[in-house]
């Protein structure tokens, strides 16, 4: 875990920004988008692990890495992940988490309500920068699957522009 001097609790703006600045990482590429995913314990201000899209080896979305990264450093599976995480874990993510996936792949919706699965513990709120854009999917659902499951979804105003740029680099433009 790393602290968070540089940015002040509950500052989601900034947590914002930085899960930008990982999105930016993520190699522009036209079948996909570039998000940047941070994982922070809102109790401590710290910054439990982040990710961005293709970070790790296969087809991986920004989430799947950060809580991958995070399972890892925890020694656990990465099923059991939400048994490690504190109470007031909160996941930053520049576009709404995908409810869908091509074949073999978890949704990261689905990943992150797999954290609740141990009591108190997993993902409380997720801070989203953007909706994610009907490029790939019509209809992206994950907000209304991430509500129904009691987990606060909240939309972080401010860098939409900003995102989408760095979201659809690589893409054609009409």
């Amino acid at each position: 875990m790393e602290a968070s001097p540089e940015i002040a609790p509950l500052d989601h703006l900034e947590y914002m920004r930085l899960a930008l600045s990982f999105a930016e990482m993520s190699p522009p590429k036209p079948t996909n988008f570039r998000v940047g995913a941070v994982l922070v314990d809102e109790g401590t201000n710290q910054v439990l692990s982040t990710g961005f899209t293709l970070e790790l080896p296969g087809n991986t979305h920004a989430e799947q890495c950060a809580l991958r990264k995070y399972s890892s450093a925890q020694n656990v599976a990465e099923e059991a992940v939400g048994s490690v995480l504190p109470a007031q874990t909160v996941l930053y993510t520049t576009m709404e988490p995908c409810q869908t996936r091509s074949a073999g792949n978890i949704p990261c919706v689905e990943r992150i309500l797999g954290t609740r699965s141990g009591g108190d513990r997993g993902v409380k709120t997720v801070y989203v920068g953007v909706k994610e854009p009907d490029t790939f999917v019509v209809g992206n659902a994950g907000q209304s699957k991430l509500e129904q499951a009691g987990i606060v979804y909240i939309h972080v105003p401010g860098l939409e522009q900003e995102i989408l740029y760095t979201a659809t680099a690589g893409h054609q433009k009409s």
